[in-house]
């Protein structure tokens, strides 16, 4: 596929889904067949936030996503830890060096052990630009099965600039479209009452304007905070904003 038509339907998509199957089908034309997105906005100095907030997004089996997402082996992973402390792009060749200079933990040797035997071998991983301390996006490329990483390498240094511009682009596209793996059961009620608040009503305004009792509307905006999983209305629809639910057409 023709690079230009490649950023045309990344920045052309309208859901996650389209989005996310285009951007794997370009990096397979790379040699990186198995692809994890990861994105956080709740990080701090001793954690990643709440793993139900977290974007993932993969094409990984479920026998890889289970143990290495879902048994939390990807919290000691290297290139997970070098994502965390750098911003740009990285081979995994520095696994390699890692394993050579003794700086690897014993959980991190397991979690490279138990990637050899699911074949995640070779590959790059790239860590965006985070425009808060609190946030944090990365992205590991695996390079399919046979795949030498010198062999990578040397793909990365003819197009490795086109492959950092389209997960560029891939990334600042998923902050702007609704991740529906994170909305947890928000109905349209709930999201319409939180959008008056973010417009600045009060319970009384919102009452008249969808025709409720303010008990109703009060209702609703506890049960939203509760699926969102905050303490407050104003946290309510920070978090609604930041998940892109508010304000949209057919969420």
């Amino acid at each position: 596929m023709d690079r230009r038509e490649v950023l045309e339907q990344l920045t052309n998509a309208q859901t996650i889904e389209d989005l996310w199957a285009c951007h794997c089908e370009a990096m397979a034309g790379f040699g990186f067949d198995r692809l994890l997105y990861g994105f956080t906005r709740y990080r701090t100095a001793t954690s990643l936030g709440d793993p139900q907030d977290f974007v993932i997004l993969t094409n990984h089996t479920a026998a890889y996503r289970d143990t290495f997402l879902g048994k939390g082996l990807y919290f000691h992973a290297p290139m997970v830890r070098w994502a965390l402390q750098n911003e740009g792009v990285s081979s995994w060749n520095i696994i390699g060096q890692m394993l050579a200079t003794g700086t690897l933990t014993e959980s991190e040797r397991k979690v490279i052990e138990f990637n050899r035997s699911m074949e995640v071998t070779a590959g790059y991983s790239i860590s965006f630009k985070s425009p808060s301390p609190r946030t944090k996006g990365a992205i590991a490329l695996t390079a399919a099965p046979g795949l030498t990483q010198e062999a990578i390498d040397a793909m990365w240094a003819e197009h490795g600039r086109d492959i950092t511009l389209m997960n560029n682009i891939t990334h600042l596209k998923i902050q702007t479209l609704p991740y529906p793996g994170l909305t947890r059961g928000l109905t349209r009620r709930q999201r319409e009452a939180l959008q008056w608040v973010g417009d600045g009503k009060t319970v009384q305004d919102i009452a008249v304007l969808m025709g409720l009792t303010t008990a109703t509307v009060e209702k609703h905006l506890r049960l939203a905070r509760g699926t969102l999983n905050v303490e407050t209305t104003a946290q309510a629809v920070l978090k609604a904003a930041f998940l892109n639910q508010m304000f949209i057409v057919d969420a």
